[in-house]
């Protein structure tokens, strides 16, 4: 829906300009690349359901972030999350035709990999209505 990619497109653009994350990771990703030096951030997977109302349309959004990390503590990988976070909440308004009603952090984990890596999970609802 047009919803999810307007909002997953958002995201995206307000974690690439950040100066301040942008100096504390490589790079933030479109996607899961096939090759990347960590420490890194996916925004990843993105998906919705109905949320609208008797007279606009509306979509809960659901949007995962990744950062991966590859040193041996949780030190750096918790200072890049806590930042991450910190710009997403920026997201309000409207954006792309979408009044933004609401935008959570509903879960987030720290899992350590098979390579002795760190990953952060971060998973968002933003509930979103048609601009009037």
């Amino acid at each position: 829906m047009k919803a999810d990619h307007d909002m997953r497109a958002a995201v995206l653009a307000l974690l690439r300009d950040d100066a301040v994350l942008g100096a504390r990771i490589n790079r933030v990703h479109d996607g899961m690349p096939a090759k990347a030096t960590p420490p890194m951030l996916v925004v990843g997977e993105c998906g919705g359901t109905d949320w609208g109302c008797k007279d606009r349309p509306g979509r809960e959004v659901r949007i995962t972030l990744t950062v991966e990390d590859d040193i041996e503590t949780v030190t750096r990988i918790g200072g890049i999350l806590a930042l991450a976070d910190e710009v997403v909440q920026r997201l309000s308004g409207t954006v792309a035709g979408w009044s933004i009603a609401s935008l959570r952090l509903v879960r987030s984990r720290l899992l350590r990999t098979n390579a002795g890596r760190w990953n952060g999970l971060m998973d968002y609802r933003i509930r979103v209505l048609a601009a009037e």
